[in-house]
């Protein structure tokens, strides 16, 4: 296959710099890109690839700006992985406003802006991949991570519109729905949880902090293999050889399990109230 040219978002640590090793052991070109100081990436310059300084929370002027310059250093893009976010835990109660649109800005506002400046450059070359990092609870609710789930929840419909009004454009969308792979998502200085004085949720936070300290380092996902299979599904190669793109794909053991029983639980909702559903036409 042609050589493509990859820019990953949120590549200082975790998914993102395994992103772009992976690419760049295939032979792409990989443009990788963090918040802060460029010094933060400097071990993916070293391994090849090139850098920026993007922060995806920036105001779209600042996001355009420097997709421009990067458009322009490399001779264009091919695809974009939306890869930046962090876990940010709460009830609806407990989250404030501010805290849930910080949560949006980078896991759904700056997706939403790097792919908007980038959509003019596929336009125009009638080709081009958006990738989404979506995650197992952006399918199932997470009931003390409410700001995390709902920003994936919500970018699985900015996935799905994307998708359904770009394809006559040649320019092909995939979201991939990740359930728990060991990287450093769950570390403290990623996980970010806020303390909350209301009782009633005492049980429901000490449950939820007992599983995730228990996960941490333990989870289920090898992120070298699903790097690999995500680069193969884009790249048409390996265990994506001979089949169409999916519109999404869940990752992981865990994340298939609860996409299975959502969808499972759906469908039966669907059998037994079918006739009061359909009762609420005109006659």
């Amino acid at each position: 296959m042609t050589q493509l040219t990859w820019l990953v978002t949120g590549c200082s640590s975790g998914l993102g710099e395994e992103f772009i090793r992976g690419i760049l052991s295939r032979g792409d070109k990989a443009i990788a890109t963090s918040r802060g100081p460029i010094s933060r990436i400097q071990k993916l310059k070293e391994a090849g690839a090139s850098t920026y300084s993007l922060d995806v929370s920036a105001p779209k002027l600042e996001v355009d700006s420097i997709m421009s310059l990067i458009i322009q250093e490399n001779g264009g893009i091919d695809v974009l992985v939306n890869n930046a976010g962090y876990v940010e835990n709460g009830t609806l109660e407990e989250s404030s406003r501010e805290t849930i649109l910080a949560q949006y800005e980078t896991n759904l506002f700056g997706s939403i802006k790097a792919t908007q400046a980038l959509l003019p450059h596929f336009r125009q070359k009638r080709s081009g991949t958006v990738v989404f990092i979506g995650s197992m609870y952006g399918w199932g609710g997470l009931p003390s991570g409410l700001p995390y789930a709902s920003s994936k929840f919500a970018l699985e419909g900015v996935h799905e519109s994307l998708k359904e009004s770009v394809a006559h454009l040649g320019i092909k969308s995939i979201i991939f729905e990740l359930g728990f792979f060991r990287t450093q998502v769950l570390h403290p200085n990623n996980f970010k949880s806020r303390i909350s004085e209301i009782g009633d949720y005492d049980a429901l936070r000490a449950g939820t902090a007992e599983f995730l300290q228990a996960l941490q380092g333990n989870e289920p996902g090898d992120p070298k293999k699903g790097i690999k299979v995500m680069i193969d599904v884009v790249k048409g190669e390996g265990v994506a050889a001979g089949k169409a793109m999916p519109e999404r794909l869940p990752l992981g053991v865990d994340a298939l399990d609860l996409v299975r029983k959502k969808c499972e639980d759906t469908l039966a909702i669907c059998k037994e109230w079918e006739h009061i559903i359909n009762s609420t036409n005109f006659d």
